[in-house]
């Protein structure tokens, strides 16, 4: 308003949010979709959401700058549709849709979710007591909503009457937004192609028997998805990319009303421009009070989701430094508070506990060809069958990582399961799988469920892609005609009796040194042991490490080149090219988890001594029948 038809103005709001966030942590004033209940946040307000790019869908057109003309006064009034997904219109205004002066400009729609498997313990320390204490927002919710709304069922939403004369409950916005532009009802942004206004034709809720589904990649997720509107550098994001938004939030009733009113809807729409099935109207456009669109302003791709430290760790900002530099000062002690945790959590077994933290900070960090390199799954044979040994392990993750998800690998999962996302047509969007997951999760299979059956074909494909996610470090999306690589970084842990039917880098079996004669008491008690404060530390720890660098210099190169062909020397059965290539992924995440970002000669020698020490139990395991006991 302030800068007319100046087009710098976008710029300039743009730069505008970037400094105020800048103020006083006001990051943690902006209340966030993540934690505060949709009924609760005021239509049209600035908000935060972090989540994960599930889908993307076609760009889509809208109207940048449009005309509204007084049908008293004839006074023509120039607008932004910027922001915005329903025309804004006075009384007595109604919009010129043969102006010269409006513009048609295009903006890109994701379809966000909130990150799949996203730990508790991150929500309780994002700090978003401030604007909870400071606004009353979870107090007083917007007069805009009824306080009922959130317990009110989807079938009463179903079951709401929003014809035009009941329509006196609405926002005056949505009313004005309703009046008669040149003979058509008009609830939307002139022109749009593809957008909420053309989407409502030939839709009925009613015939739909089942709630709309929000495609959430993990089951029992919760927490609301996003229509995310992007305006600038929408290519620079990917499917699985998690983001932070800084937006508006539009929650219109009017985008309900053409989803749900087929009547009005088809009046909106030219016959030879909608091309659109009912079906993928009814996804690409869903009830505002089930996916609410965001309009961002400002969009960061992170890192990672520990709210625990700085957002970008690459930064050479002062406070990063300064905040890497003094945990890394008292890493040594964190490091063995760890490793007693987790030896006490696996039952008294000091080597797989070990082992467990080099998995927990192992990632790809680069590929050379189709090789992912970093990657370090590992399988905890000699687990107690049919315990729940396993789940009171997950539980222990769960406390330590930001994202996770166990996978109960039963007969009956993988023939029933869907792992790989699909491609509908029908609705023109990407049906979420299982493995749809962002970086860095870790993912927690329990093979000790497993018994004996039959995988029908959807079983063997999910076994597969299992293979395929350990191996390469890729999930192959299903297009129908084709299918497509995505590449993951998924840090997947397995627990089984024998040795895992799943490809593994590394093997370790299981020693317990005591069996408690509770398991959930145990580890009830384990956890209460912990102080909050020392877990907080266990969590840095364990998200700090991954994005360290790491080198070897060619002095120790040439010292593990030499020792390569001593050992091959005095047997050249006791060690191969890939038993190297292991020794060399151990001592760099063992030097790492020191926090030293270069291999040492000590390191290497430790590196030696653990493998060693788990190759001598495996050897000790008997086969009986070709089965490993």
């Amino acid at each position: 308003a302030q800068n007319g038809v100046n087009p710098d103005w976008e710029k300039k709001v743009i730069e505008y949010f970037k400094e105020k966030l800048k103020e006083n942590n006001a990051p943690k004033w902006v209340p966030s979709l993540n934690e505060v209940p949709l009924h609760y946040l005021k239509p049209n307000s600035f908000v935060k959401f972090r989540c994960m790019i599930q889908d993307m869908f076609d760009p889509e057109f809208y109207m940048g700058v449009y005309e509204t003309v007084n049908r008293n006064t004839k006074a023509r009034v120039l607008h932004f549709g910027k922001y915005r997904d329903v025309a804004e219109c006075g009384p007595q205004q109604e919009v010129d849709l043969n102006s010269p002066r409006t513009t048609t400009l295009e903006r890109q729609t994701f379809y966000c979710v909130p990150v799949p498997g996203e730990s508790t313990w991150t929500f309780l320390n994002f700090p978003f007591n401030a604007y909870v204490n400071a606004n009353q927002a979870r107090v007083n919710p917007s007069t805009s909503y009824t306080p009922s709304r959130h317990k009110r069922s989807y079938e009463d939403d179903e079951d709401m009457d929003l014809q035009p004369s009941k329509q006196k409950d609405q926002p005056a916005s949505a009313r004005q937004a309703g009046r008669s532009v040149g003979g058509l009802q008009w609830c939307g942004e002139p022109k749009r192609l593809e957008t909420e206004a053309s989407t409502g034709q030939q839709l009925n809720f009613l015939n739909f028997s089942s709630p709309f589904d929000l495609n959430f990649p993990l089951p029992g997720e919760k927490g609301p998805a996003c229509l995310v509107k992007v305006y600038e550098d929408w290519d620079c994001f990917k499917v699985n990319d998690v983001l932070e938004l800084y937006g508006i939030l539009s929650v219109d009733p009017v985008l309900s009303t053409l989803n749900n009113d087929e009547r009005d809807a088809s009046l909106l729409l030219d016959p030879m421009e909608c091309t659109d099935t009912a079906e993928e109207q009814r996804v690409h456009s869903p009830p505002a009070s089930l996916v609410p669109r965001i309009h961002v302003v400002l969009a960061q791709k992170l890192q990672h989701i520990n709210p625990l430290l700085p957002a970008c760790l690459n930064k050479e900002e002062s406070k990063t430094c300064k905040f890497v530099s003094g945990f890394m000062s008292e890493l040594s002690p964190v490091r063995a508070e760890l490793l007693g945790f987790l030896t006490h959590a696996l039952l008294g077994d000091g080597l797989a506990a070990e082992y467990l933290i080099l998995h927990l900070i192992s990632t790809v960090y680069t590929r050379r060809d189709v090789l992912p390199l970093g990657k370090f799954t590992v399988n905890l044979s000699g687990c107690p069958r049919n315990s729940s040994f396993t789940e009171h392990l997950y539980r222990i993750i769960q406390h330590l990582v930001p994202a996770s998800f166990r996978l109960q690998m039963t007969i009956e999962n993988m023939n029933r399961l869907r792992l790989t996302p699909h491609k509908d047509y029908a609705a023109n969007r990407l049906v979420s799988g299982l493995l749809q997951l962002p970086s860095n999760t870790s993912l927690v299979i329990d093979e000790t469920l497993l018994e004996q059956g039959q995988l029908d074909t959807p079983g063997v494909h999910n076994v597969t892609a299992l293979s395929n996610l350990i191996t390469w470090q890729k999930v192959d999306y299903d297009f129908s005609y084709h299918h497509m690589e995505f590449p993951c970084s998924i840090n997947v842990f397995i627990t089984s009796e024998g040795r895992s039917l799943l490809p593994a880098d590394c093997q370790v079996h299981l020693q317990p040194q005591l069996v408690p004669p509770n398991m959930e008491e145990y580890t009830e008690s384990l956890l209460a042991a912990v102080l909050p404060s020392l877990l907080d530390k266990f969590r840095i720890y364990l998200t700090l490490l991954r994005f360290l660098d790491y080198s070897i210099s060619d002095e120790i190169t040439k010292a593990v080149e030499d020792d390569f062909v001593e050992m091959r020397k005095n047997d050249p059965q006791s060690i191969t090219a890939d038993d190297l290539h292991q020794l060399l992924i151990v001592a760099r995440f063992l030097s790492l988890s020191a926090g030293q970002t270069t291999l040492s000669r000590e390191r290497w020698l430790r590196a030696k001594q653990l493998e060693s020490l788990r190759r001598a139990r495996l050897q000790q395991q008997k086969c009986v029948n070709g089965n490993e006991l």
